[in-house]
């Protein structure tokens, strides 16, 4: 298991509710993905049979029990404690075979997820789908899509949030795929080095080593793609910022100055107000060229 822990990657299309209950559903879909099949849900029981012998009334019973077997055994009623005793054993054995199955409020879940999880089967990724560099090199495109995906200035519409909305999953995905494909061929090449490799074929491992560096090298130029467009998405967003707490301090100049002129020191309070003007002037311009630095950005990853 990589060191740097990534999620279930899901593949766009896959609708949202059901990509939502893959990714909170890892460890039962490696579960699944190992050969395991959860009990299918049985029909709904009448309600008196629903209710088996609980734990807590087991336990209470059970001094009682002894108790009334030992009379029985000690007097000539002895084989009506044999089959106390064995009727007793009998239900404790049924109350820790019921405890072993997958409880009955849990199987719609379970079921419900190793369902969606054969349907849609092979449009999700696990996290131990990725060795320890995939895994890290995957944590870096996840994050350079949580910025720009979380930002204010997407979320405004400064910047193409429908493309972002579309483009972004497919970019994830498809790197995601690309590495999950890597990670598998280097534990495949990996295992056959560690058996040890004759001369005769040294000369076909080499180029073979090549190809994974090179698409490696690949993927990895794609995900500092996304890590520049999200940089400038970053300053794009510290200049939104700024200009609001700016344009807030503006909004708040009238109150300021008119305390300043029933104090008799309004002279102090020209070039305060000219310099903020001059701040929110430059952050305006500084907020338009991240912006639009962004958007180039974005018209890369498009290729």
């Amino acid at each position: 298991m990589p060191e740097q822990s990534v999620g279930v990657v899901v593949a766009p299309g896959v609708p949202p509710e059901t990509a939502g209950l893959l990714r909170a559903n890892a460890p039962l879909l490696v579960r699944i993905r190992s050969g395991w099949v959860p009990p299918a849900v049985p029909p709904e029981p009448p309600e008196p049979s629903r209710r088996g012998p609980s734990s807590v009334a087991l336990l209470a019973a059970t001094p009682v029990v002894l108790a009334l077997m030992a009379v029985l055994l000690d007097s000539p009623a002895a084989p009506l404690g044999f089959v106390l005793l064995g009727g007793f054993v009998f239900v404790v054995l049924l109350k820790i075979t019921s405890m072993s199955e997958t409880p009955l409020r849990e199987r719609p879940h379970a079921r419900g997820v190793y369902e969606q999880a054969r349907l849609y089967d092979g449009r999700y990724l696990l996290p131990e789908d990725f060795d320890e560099e995939a895994a890290a090199v995957l944590g870096r495109a996840q994050r350079a899509i949580g910025t720009v995906l979380r930002s204010h200035v997407n979320a405004e519409g400064l910047l193409d949030g429908a493309r972002n909305a579309v483009l972004l999953p497919e970019q994830e995905w498809e790197i995601a795929r690309l590495l999950a494909k890597l990670s598998a061929l280097r534990a495949e090449h990996r295992a056959l080095l560690a058996r040890g490799v004759a001369p005769e074929v040294a000369a076909v491992v080499e180029p073979l080593e090549r190809a994974l560096a090179a698409s490696e090298a690949a993927v990895v130029a794609r995900v500092e793609a996304l890590e520049r467009y999200a940089a400038h998405v970053a300053a794009a967003e510290r200049a939104y910022h700024a200009r609001s707490q700016i344009e807030e301090l503006r909004a708040r100049l009238p109150r300021y100055e008119e305390l300043l002129a029933e104090s008799g020191a309004d002279s102090l309070s020209v070039p305060e107000v000219e310099r903020l003007a001059q701040d929110a002037d430059q952050l305006e311009r500084l907020l338009r060229r991240s912006v639009s630095s962004a958007h180039e950005a974005f018209r890369y990853l498009e290729g």
